[in-house]
């Protein structure tokens, strides 16, 4: 059985909790008032009987690193360790939202045609939809065909504010 840590940390945008394995990799990072579609997540990725939580406050360092992303420096977030499970095309899709750059974004096309699944838009956001790793695993960088802010889990407003906060959108 896996022991995974949790941590709390209050930021802007309301509390996020924070799950990491004893190894310093973030297994997933959600807003609190979705603490039970975390829990969810965590029991499709390892099972009902494959993990504990232990509650464990900076979670080996995680939660001031992520501290310190909404404090400013945003360049934090890309040298987190990340590992989660999923299907091979989540995962695919998870990894490449990690390279899009701070203060840019994409569209859910362009990420499928990048994946070279081009027509697969809806299976990319399903895929970035069950994302366990908000903020960290930038799926507030994918924007809808016409441009407009769509499919965030956490809330279209805080989609917004994490990309003003890294510079994509003027205030």
């Amino acid at each position: 059985m896996m022991t995974l840590l949790e941590d709390t940390i209050s930021t802007p945008l309301g509390q996020l909790i924070i799950v990491s394995d004893e190894q310093q990799n973030l297994r997933a990072v959600e807003w609190e008032e979705f603490g039970a579609r975390m829990n969810r997540l965590l029991h499709i990725h390892y099972g009902p009987q494959g993990f504990r939580l232990r509650q464990l406050e900076n979670a080996g360092g995680l939660s001031a690193q992520l501290r310190r992303y909404f404090e400013g420096d945003l360049s934090v977030i890309k040298q987190l360790s990340v590992a989660t499970n999923g299907t091979e095309f989540q995962r695919s899709v998870w990894n490449l939202l990690r390279e899009i750059p701070c203060g840019s974004v994409l569209r859910y096309g362009e990420l499928a045609a990048m994946l070279g699944r081009a027509g697969a838009a809806r299976a990319v956001g399903a895929a970035n939809g069950s994302n366990p790793i908000s903020v960290v695993v930038p799926c507030h960088r994918v924007i809808g065909a016409n441009g407009t802010l769509t499919g965030y889990a956490g809330g279209v407003s805080r989609k917004q504010w994490l990309l003003q906060h890294e510079g994509y959108l003027r205030v």
